[in-house]
């Protein structure tokens, strides 16, 4: 494996951001997470500090897909290819929530 540099990255256009914001509010809004945080009392400082790492590494992944990096990207999913405490990876269930807007069909289109 190739051994790359670390880069930081001070400027993002306004949708990588919005996104990686988006994304990082998706992972922790709900589910486990919240149980944790108030199980361990976890304050609103440490939580705002893992947000934006979290948020800083998503922005990351975005800007190598976006510039079509797959070495890179392949290169990060061999270094981070672990699952803890799941015996078998295909246990995992992709979860996804969106919303979708449905077109009603008028009476007149329907007869």
């Amino acid at each position: 494996m190739q051994v790359w540099e670390k880069v930081k990255v001070n400027k993002i256009d306004r949708q990588t951001a919005l996104l990686s914001n988006a994304l990082t509010n998706y992972i922790y809004k709900e589910g486990p997470i919240v149980e944790i945080f108030n199980k361990y009392n976890i304050t609103r400082e440490d939580r705002d500090k893992l947000d934006y790492y979290t948020a800083s590494r998503i922005a990351g992944l975005l800007l190598l897909y976006y510039g079509q990096d797959v070495k890179r990207i392949n290169d990060i999913a061999n270094r981070y290819n672990y699952i803890v405490d799941i015996d078998d990876p295909m246990d995992i269930k992709p979860e996804i929530e969106g919303y979708i807007t449905k077109k009603r069909a008028n009476k007149k289109d329907i007869d």
